[in-house]
């Protein structure tokens, strides 16, 4: 069982949120980021076996900007 799993959160072009974990099938989406975080926690509880859900979510922000030079 790993004690932790990683996702990675970027803001959606269309508003709101998406998060999808690294090393495995898991994507969702939201609103806020408040929302996020219970999604990925029903996720995470949907995707694992009883007994094997990861202890941890590691949430990596990522946010990408455009500056005109």
């Amino acid at each position: 069982m790993d004690k932790e799993i990683i996702f990675l959160v970027e803001e959606a072009p269309e508003g709101g949120y998406v998060a999808r974990a690294l090393g495995h099938s898991i994507f969702t989406e939201s609103d806020t980021l408040d929302a996020i975080r219970e999604e990925i926690k029903d996720a995470v509880r949907c995707h694992f076996d009883e007994g094997h859900i990861p202890r941890i979510a590691r949430l990596h922000f990522i946010k990408e900007e455009i500056v005109a030079i």
